[in-house]
């Protein structure tokens, strides 16, 4: 009898220690993809894009992360949940060809901007809706993509035709 006592009083702690690491590491897990506490993803500025008008001057400029591989490119923005001020995303592509994009996943209104191979804005999407799955054709060939916060393009006047440098 006494070795039974003395089995339960390491078992019984064990077992209980035991739960208590179980439910701690449960809840961090939960907490963290609760939308009202997780933060979402964090763009880190790689590059500066600048915007030139058709004068070829520098009108405005963006600090950008750079998405140049098929991975980087799939995620852009998604679960971005904040986009300070002059901050964006660069997408550049293997080659010029037409390409979509759509904001599924994305929580944040964004300027699209679509440049061919030559930095020429070739079309512009203003203040995409969070979470589309409608399609967002580029129309003309474009072989780079700006991403800004939504209503980045008509503060500062950016229009099709206009150009890019980075």
């Amino acid at each position: 009898m006494s070795n039974l006592l003395k089995l339960n009083k390491v078992v019984f702690p064990t077992i209980l220690l035991f739960f208590i690491v179980l439910i701690s590491c449960g809840e961090s897990k939960t907490s963290k993809s609760n939308s009202s506490t997780y933060n979402g993803r964090v763009v880190i500025p790689e590059q500066t894009v600048h915007f030139l008008d058709a004068d070829m001057e520098q009108i405005s400029s963006v600090e950008v992360q750079i998405s140049d591989d098929v991975m980087e490119r799939s995620q852009g923005l998604m679960d971005v949940r904040e986009l300070p001020e002059n901050h964006g995303m660069l997408f550049i592509f293997d080659k010029e060809e037409p390409l979509s994009f759509w904001m599924a996943n994305t929580p944040l209104p964004l300027d699209i901007m679509y440049v061919n191979a030559d930095s020429v804005i070739v079309s512009i999407y203003h203040s995409t809706t969070p979470f589309s799955e409608k399609g967002l054709p580029s129309g003309d060939p474009a072989k780079y993509v700006v991403e800004t916060n939504g209503g980045y393009a008509i503060t500062y006047g950016i229009e099709e035709g206009y150009r890019i440098r980075f």
